[in-house]
């Protein structure tokens, strides 16, 4: 399949399929016209590469993800290397929780110093 058509099934749009395979996560091969043809492979690893970019992920934190299901295995997460890849996230957003919930408790802190007669509640807290 053509560029387009890729890009028409994964909801990705050109560009970003030329920066996935120049990073190479996916691999064209060029018809005798010159055009970039993919193969129906490329549609799943396309779409893996996207879910997780929507969740937070790096294009390079990726790269086990494709090279898993590469491997022939149904799900991009099922290899090791994947799974290290989740467990490393997941500690990054634990981080980034306890770093939001001081910063609130921090400006909670600051509207009670500021305003101790205030009559209204901070949404959240009872």
């Amino acid at each position: 399949m053509r560029i387009g058509e890729l890009a028409g099934r994964t909801g990705a749009s050109t560009r970003s399929l030329r920066y996935y395979e120049q990073h190479g996560l996916i691999t064209s091969r060029r018809g005798a016209n010159g055009y970039r043809e993919y193969a129906e492979d490329d549609v799943r690893l396309v779409e893996e590469i996207r879910t997780l970019l929507s969740v937070g992920f790096t294009l390079e934190d990726t790269r086990p993800f494709v090279n898993c299901l590469r491997a022939g295995h149904e799900k991009g997460g099922a290899c090791r290397d994947s799974a290290e890849v989740y467990r490393r996230k997941l500690a990054e957003i634990d981080d980034e929780i306890r770093t939001l919930l001081a910063r609130r408790a921090e400006v909670s802190a600051q509207l009670g110093e500021s305003c101790s007669g205030c009559m209204f509640s901070i949404q959240g807290e009872k």
